[in-house]
């Protein structure tokens, strides 16, 4: 049985930060990209970022430049562990975060869309005050 449990969300204030783990269980690690969603109250589950299975792909949803992503993704294939960097933190990034994963046959690809991923975990509710 497939399992993937986040942790690390939390009630910050703005521009704080945020680091949040999703621990995979019952799969082949490295055979799934992984990627986190969130879901705020009322609204679309929304793509926030993903990493290929070997990590070198990598793509977020709100910014092209990788100097000013505010959120970073990685993942650790030896824990079979995915993290979520979340900086600069802001109520709009008030939501539910989950972690989800994906099969691949492509080691470097990536997934945006959340009807690609099979697998997802329960969510950490992340709070930012102003």
């Amino acid at each position: 049985q497939v399992q993937l449990v986040e942790s690390g969300g939390g009630l910050v204030q703005a521009g704080d930060s945020l680091r949040l783990s999703c621990a995979a269980n019952g799969l082949t690690f490295t055979d799934y990209i992984m990627g986190w969603f969130r879901q705020a109250p009322g609204k679309r589950r929304e793509f926030v970022a993903a990493i290929s299975r070997d990590g070198t792909g990598k793509g977020t949803a709100y910014s092209t430049d990788p100097e000013e992503d505010r959120f970073t993704i990685s993942r650790d294939n030896t824990k079979n562990t995915v993290y979520l960097e979340l900086n600069s933190l802001t109520p709009v990034d008030t939501a539910v975060y989950l972690c989800a994963a994906a099969f691949s046959n492509q080691p470097h690809t990536t997934a945006v869309f959340p009807e690609q991923y099979a697998y997802w975990g329960q969510g950490t509710q992340v709070s930012v005050s102003s």
